[in-house]
């Protein structure tokens, strides 16, 4: 048996969910995002869904500006490719 070889199968492994929860962390993202400007502007204007991003209140916005950056982390690690420090 190889066993260099399938330690190599079981590290590649590891990094194959990072990518998929990535595309994932930006798609929920992106749909959070319309969902708030379709209800806040039909309901108080655009003016007040721009303010929720500069304002100093925990809001739905700054959460999808934090899970855009996250998206792109996890996307920036699953497609990176591993160093090998032992060859």
């Amino acid at each position: 048996m190889d066993f260099d070889k399938i330690d190599k199968r079981i590290s590649d492994r590891r990094k194959e969910w990072m990518f998929p929860l990535g595309i994932l962390f930006i798609i929920m993202a992106t749909i959070i995002l319309i969902r708030n400007l379709i209800l806040i502007s039909t309901e108080l204007g655009p003016e007040f869904f721009v303010d929720n991003f500069f304002n100093s209140d925990i809001t739905n916005e700054k959460f999808v500006v934090v899970m855009y950056a996250l998206g792109l982390v996890l996307i920036y690690f699953g497609r990176r490719k591993r160093q090998d420090k032992y060859l």
